[in-house]
């Protein structure tokens, strides 16, 4: 019972990670205008992995896509295609641990093949957590970076300063989801050793002789100490059935008899 119920709480922690992960790739703040030394400003920008915004106190939101691939940063793209990766192997984690699951049975699968299926799941989402946890990382590892460059280029006294940006939401939902997700990955992997049986762990093999079993009957033996010469006792027909000569006198075969 608690293998199963082990098993069910990662395939929903997962689950639950997986969405998070899903969500945050494609929200919009990912790094969001820092409004400290402007705190009135008609205007609020915020940019996310595939387009940047800009809300203006109206209300009117007006959004464009970033419509280069070359132009972009290493990094940035870096962090795209960690978040791609972690969708994908959650997904694929999610579909086989729903046919790997113990309360759900199809045909005739055995425990052992339902155990295989349930770590490769939680491997899957182990990958997949650690994928989102890097990418998210690595992106606000550039957010600081590039903060604390405009902070001393702010103090400079230099002109044409840009906006400085600041940790969005999209950045703390990753972290959370990635950590879920790994989460039910090792939860997964702790409810596969439940789920291999026994009988698979210890396997004892006995072996039948085919065929009759046949007694052999072995006689005594005479142990000689290898200076005396060795008396030996041969029960034949020849010496039980001895022919008598006319005188009364006993004849023994001889050793053309026995051929």
């Amino acid at each position: 019972m608690s293998v199963t119920i082990c098993q069910s709480m990662g395939f929903v922690v997962s689950a639950l990670g997986i969405g998070g992960i899903i969500a945050s790739t494609c929200m919009d703040q990912w790094s969001t205008q820092d409004l400290y030394n402007n705190p009135v400003t008609a205007v609020f920008n915020y940019q996310g992995l595939w387009r940047t915004c800009v809300r203006e106190t109206s209300g009117f939101t007006e959004c464009r896509g970033y419509f280069t691939i070359l132009g972009l940063p290493a990094m940035f793209q870096a962090v795209r295609a960690l978040m791609i990766v972690g969708i994908v192997l959650g997904i694929l984690g999610l579909l086989v641990c729903i046919f790997a699951l113990k309360c759900i049975r199809i045909g005739n699968m055995e425990d052992s093949a339902k155990a295989n299926m349930t770590l490769t799941s939680g491997i899957m989402f182990i990958i997949a957590g650690l994928c989102a946890i890097t990418g998210v990382s690595v992106f606000a590892n550039m957010l600081v970076t590039n903060f604390w460059m405009s902070t001393v280029n702010m103090y400079q006294g230099m002109q044409n300063i840009q906006n400085r940006y600041t940790f969005g939401s999209a950045l703390f939902v990753g972290w959370v989801a990635g950590g879920l997700a790994l989460v039910g990955g090792i939860m997964m992997c702790l409810a596969c050793r439940g789920l291999i049986p026994e009988e698979s762990r210890y396997k004892a093999v006995s072996y039948n002789a085919s065929g009759r079993n046949i007694s052999y009957r072995t006689g005594p033996y005479k142990v000689g100490s290898g200076y005396e010469p060795e008396t030996k006792t041969r029960k034949g027909a020849g010496y039980e059935e001895a022919a008598r000569s006319e005188d009364g006198r006993r004849s023994y075969p001889s050793k053309y008899d026995y051929v």
